[in-house]
């Protein structure tokens, strides 16, 4: 038995997009867990999402106003098939980011983050991975929109980058 995840960050809505993808809300849907590491800006999406998911986690970000900091915490942390989450918005710059994240979550197999809109994947010195999912609503200085899907199963974690089509 493995576990689907979907991992979302910085989805920016109204100030970026109007509304979240479709291929999203189909994602969402078919995701076991969903996990968005901040920056939605408004209340509505993080209602959508919530209510559409089996089970969530999330966290808010510095674009987040009083409300969504009311509602969510600044880390989150569960356990999926064995491995050891942890979720935040920031980890500031990408110098050195392994070596920092490995001494403030010393007990976590995978981190995921949000902030740059850069999709990330590399692992730190004591094996913990790293993920940005980048966003679905502004690729920034990406060629593409993106989210991350992943399989969990007995504390193996398989990672796929997906390009989300904004237009639909």
């Amino acid at each position: 038995m493995s576990t689907s995840l979907l991992l979302l960050a910085d989805t920016h809505i109204p100030a970026r997009a109007r509304r979240l993808p479709t291929a999203v809300l189909e994602a969402i849907e078919a995701a076991d867990v969903v996990v968005h590491a901040g920056d939605w800006v408004d209340a509505p999406t993080l209602d959508l999402v919530a209510s559409r998911s089996r089970r969530f986690h999330g966290v808010y970000g510095n674009n987040d106003g009083p409300e969504l900091r009311r509602r969510l915490p600044e880390a989150a942390r569960f356990t999926v098939d064995g491995l050891r989450f942890a979720v935040i918005h920031e980890t500031g710059p990408a110098r050195r980011r392994e070596e920092r994240m490995d001494e403030l979550f010393p007990d976590t197999d995978v981190l995921v983050f949000g902030h740059s809109h850069i999709p990330w994947d590399t692992e730190t010195p004591a094996g913990m991975r790293l993920l940005n999912p980048g966003s679905p609503t502004d690729r920034r200085r990406q060629p593409v929109c993106t989210m991350m899907t992943a399989r969990a199963h007995a504390g193996v974690l398989e990672v796929s980058l997906v390009p989300v089509d904004r237009s639909r």
